[in-house]
């Protein structure tokens, strides 16, 4: 949000710097992220005084004009000027020789044919304040020559940054940072005089509003002006919106974006020409229905977008963008103007899916104040007619159809210093709340339970911590003295066991990504493992079993898994998500038990990936979803890329992949085959992966945790699509890219896979990261990046592009 500390002003009596204002707004809880100079490019400029102006000797369209300056004692300037309007007696905007215009346009002494020009008469484009360039800038006669332009002008010479946190969306306002700044320096907080002027009969009933759920639009309120003239904005609305960083387009369109910055309140003027029926109709779109808005893109829009109807079309995407069928024209001479309120999810979702943030997208979704949007109406139907000659009718159109209700907090003194630390006595607590613009009840007595009632504009505060946190802010966090808690009793710290503490995080993560554990039997059946085709050799007989089911220790905990799975198919179960992490046994003549023990991570998955309930789609479980579970494993444990590696031949899995990190192997993943899934009743395909949970542990032990800072520019992606022989894997083909030495590049990801019926080849889709830790990137080397890593895999690989 840009601060304009004149406009500000306008509000409270602030006298400081824009410096000290910022560093008081950030200790509230409102950084300042700079102090901008929106003029500095102009600041060299002063105001001139044509004296003479006569005809070029060798030019019929250039001008020798005499210009004073305020040198005293000094000759005016020399100036040749080409501009129609340049005339004696005008005064003008002069850039002297040493400065510079927008553009890093320097300006030096000339010679135009054949006479020496000193110095530049501009135009307002020249000076970057409007798109003006048919001729030279007339200012006030009042103006003093010499005076420096921005000066003269009012142009706001500091401007404050302020970084506005998602829950404070009332103060993305001048409205909004005024009373922080009332609050902060207990100054007095005005509002703008209305001004409103009605005229004609009563256009209450002209425009029937119809809200079709009030919880979509609690209130929307219309008013009618007419006889408007559209023209450019007067100077201080232009330069304002151009100090808060909008682009001036004309007056009824201007007054709208000023009330948004200075009010808050986002608002939006329909030419009354387009608007049909007589009516506007606050209702959700259409499932797949079209829409073009006021950037002249088709929208494709679902049933969750909200629309603003007239009698028979949609004509604005409610808090979003209006539409190109009823722009404010040049000749539009009756303005129809909105404001209203709209739930502020419903307008995020709409604004995130299609890509379409804007200014009064950013406010609504977070939160507009209903108690001020008829005021604000009002204040911009005030301006209109000031600025474009119109005529406010009588009457408002629409109205509430949901009233703001307020809320209700118990709030106790006594609580409030217990959560700060400190000791506040109740009349500094009374005073912040209520220039907070709380309403208090029972707050004469400091030790009983106050009824704090917030205002409007605050929706960030419903809890009695948020009313804490108010006067801690207030008060002054940086002043609240750091100590230690007290401990009412020892305590006595206790480190888990290495090996049990990997153990119980490997549990942990299997069950936050959504497996089940399941804990079998250390024995099972020589049966089992013989439909698994596991070998004969390293089986531990149990010398007496309890059944003859159970008649010897596992040697892979694959055949209690299956039994799971086999008991849950029973049970009716469409998808099957299990783990287990436990104990293998085989005979073993080097140990001195004669067995060796193997902690295994086994992952099965079966049937639905989903719940078979909305909104997940309903799909089967694959190669990409157990594949995926052991990458996910590696990277939260933070054990490097695994590799993987197809083998030919695997006891019970095909196809089957063998898993190696860091050179290591550490199992294997791969289709329970077909023929040893039917013996545990599975009609559909079973995938199954076994990881050795010792070496995951080793390399757990081992591993270094690089930490670097987040990213501070953003990254610029490129993808490449390369037609591949099917023998090629793509494990082969991301290898290969990240052996090319290229600092930039931050990642490469398989998006996109196209494999032909029948044919011997398949196109693979990557997507290439890049980013500079130090700046942002630009288009033209991303793009020869880009190129260089094309020829290195079409060089390298058996690759085409």
């Amino acid at each position: 949000m840009l601060l304009s500390l004149n406009w500000l002003r306008e509000f409270v009596p602030f006298e400081g710097s824009a410096q000290e204002l910022g560093d008081r707004l950030t200790m509230l809880g409102l950084e300042n992220e700079g102090i901008v100079r929106p003029f500095a490019e102009i600041e060299d400029l002063v105001v001139g005084h044509v004296l003479t102006c006569e005809q070029h000797p060798d030019a019929d369209k250039l001008r020798v004009c005499k210009v004073d300056v305020g040198n005293s004692g000094e000759e005016p300037l020399n100036i040749v000027c080409g501009a129609p309007n340049v005339r004696a007696g005008l005064k003008v905007a002069v850039a002297p020789v040493g400065s510079r215009l927008p553009g890093d346009v320097k300006i030096t002494k000339a010679k135009l044919r054949g006479v020496v020009s000193l110095g530049m008469i501009c135009s307002e484009r020249e000076l970057g304040l409007s798109e003006d360039h048919s001729g030279i800038m007339e200012l006030p006669e009042h103006f003093v020559p010499g005076a420096r332009l921005v000066d003269a002008l009012g142009l706001d010479q500091e401007v404050l940054e302020i970084g506005i946190t998602p829950n404070r969306g009332d103060c993305l306002s001048v409205l909004g940072l005024a009373r922080e700044v009332a609050l902060a320096y207990n100054l007095p907080l005005s509002l703008p005089a209305l001004n409103l002027h009605e005229e004609g009969d009563d256009a209450s009933a002209e425009m029937a509003v119809e809200i079709a759920s009030p919880d979509d639009c609690p209130a929307y309120f219309g008013r009618i002006v007419d006889d408007v003239k559209t023209a450019p904005s007067a100077a201080k609305v232009r330069y304002r919106l151009l100090a808060a960083g909008m682009r001036p387009l004309s007056n009824v369109v201007d007054v709208t974006n000023y009330i948004m910055l200075e009010l808050g309140q986002p608002l939006h003027a329909f030419d009354m020409r387009h608007l049909e029926g007589g009516k506007i109709r606050v209702q959700r779109a259409e499932e797949g229905m079209d829409f073009i808005t006021l950037d002249n893109q088709n929208r494709k829009l679902t049933a969750t977008d909200l629309l603003i109807w007239d009698g028979v079309k949609p004509v604005a995407l409610a808090g979003v963008m209006g539409g190109q069928n009823s722009e404010i024209q040049p000749d539009t001479s009756r303005v129809f103007l909105e404001g209203a309120v709209f739930d502020p999810s419903l307008v995020r979702r709409t604004a995130r899916r299609l890509a379409l943030p804007s200014d009064a997208s950013y406010r609504f979704e977070r939160g507009v104040d209903q108690n001020n949007t008829l005021y604000a109406l009002n204040r911009a139907a005030a301006l209109i007619a000031e600025s474009a000659g119109g005529v406010v009718r009588p009457g408002v159109c629409g109205g509430i159809v949901r009233p703001w209700k307020e809320r209700r907090i118990t709030f106790s003194v006594g609580r409030c210093n217990d959560l700060l630390g400190v000791n506040l006595d109740a009349d500094f607590c009374r005073t912040t709340l209520c220039g907070v613009g709380c309403r208090l009840e029972n707050a004469d007595i400091a030790d009983s339970a106050w009824t704090v009632c917030p205002p409007s504009h605050r929706p960030d505060i419903t809890l009695e911590p948020d009313l804490i946190e108010e006067i801690g802010r207030v008060y002054g966090l940086d002043r609240i003295e750091p100590t230690l808690p007290k401990v009412s009793r020892s305590l006595q710290a206790g480190a888990e066991d290495g090996a049990y503490a990997f153990q119980l995080a490997l549990k942990r993560w299997a069950a936050g990504i959504g497996l089940n554990e399941a804990i079998n039997y250390s024995f099972t059946g020589q049966k089992d493992l013989d439909n698994l085709n596991l070998p004969q050799e390293g089986r531990l007989p149990i010398a007496n079993p309890l059944s003859a089911e159970l008649d010897v220790m596992r040697t892979e905990i694959a055949p209690g898994l299956l039994a799971t799975l086999r008991q849950n198919l029973a049970q009716g179960a469409a998808g099957v998500r299990v783990f287990e992490l436990a104990r293998a046994f085989k005979a073993s003549s080097e140990s001195e038990t004669g067995a060796v023990e193997v902690n295994r991570l086994g992952l099965l998955l079966y049937g639905a990936r989903h719940d078979q309930f909305w909104p997940h789609v309903q799909a089967d479980a694959d190669y990409q979803d157990v594949k995926g579970l052991v990458e996910h494993l590696a990277a939260f444990f933070k054990l490097g890329v695994p590799e993987f590696a197809a083998l030919e031949e695997h006891p019970y899995m095909l196809p089957c992949v063998q898993v190696n990190l860091n050179g290591k192997a550490i199992g294997q993943l791969g289709r329970i085959k077909p023929d040893i899934a039917d013996i545990y009743h599975a009609r559909k395909d079973v995938w199954y992966a076994d990881l050795n949970a010792d070496a995951l542990a080793e390399l757990f032990n081992a591993r270094r945790v690089m930490f670097r800072g987040l990213p501070q520019f953003p990254p610029v992606r490129r993808d490449i699509t390369l037609i591949c022989p099917l023998s090629l894997s793509v494990q082969e083909i991301t290898d290969k890219a990240r052996q090319v030495k290229m600092p930039l590049l931050e990642g490469v990801e398989l998006i996109d896979v196209y494999a032909p019926k029948d044919g011997d080849s398949r196109n693979l889709t990557f997507r290439f990261t890049f980013r500079h830790a130090q700046r942002t990137l630009k288009d033209a080397e991303v793009d020869r990046e880009r190129e260089k890593m094309a020829e290195f895999l079409t060089k390298n690989l058996p690759v085409k592009i």
